[in-house]
């Protein structure tokens, strides 16, 4: 089975998460935090600055690493990096996913996650740190 080694931006403003809908492939209408795949040469944090770049046409400061992700989908083995970002220019414009929401941590489950994603947002809720900034 093939693994891909991807990263994943849980950007964070205002006590709000952001999270983006695919527009695309195997998985197109699931819910996802925004990222991709790491490419050659590259660190998990550059990956990320570039992905988001690519994806929503803004620059992100990359934080603190919240959790890896390792997840069986029937076509590919995933090993995702998941990192807090807080935006540093420009606003999330939608390059390649359908749809995004703002969410605050008491409506984070009302949306239908792709199932590695689902793990990320149990590991936030677990995270007092993150926790804490939410309920302000």
């Amino acid at each position: 089975m093939k693994t891909y080694h991807v990263v994943a931006a849980i950007i964070e403003q205002d006590g709000k998460i952001f999270a983006t809908q695919r527009g695309y492939g195997d998985h197109k209408d699931g819910w996802e935090f925004p990222g991709g795949k790491i490419e050659a040469g590259e660190t998990p944090e550059q990956a990320l600055v570039r992905e988001i770049r690519e994806e929503l046409d803004m620059e992100v400061s990359v934080g603190r690493h919240v959790v890896d992700v390792s997840y069986d989908y029937p076509e590919f083995h995933l090993e995702m990096a998941c990192f807090l970002c807080s935006i540093e220019s420009g606003a999330p414009r939608l390059l390649e996913h359908e749809a995004a929401k703002w969410l605050p941590v008491s409506e984070i489950d009302a949306l239908d996650w792709l199932p590695a994603d689902v793990l990320v947002v149990d590991a936030l809720k677990q995270q007092a740190i993150v926790q804490a900034t939410w309920d302000e």
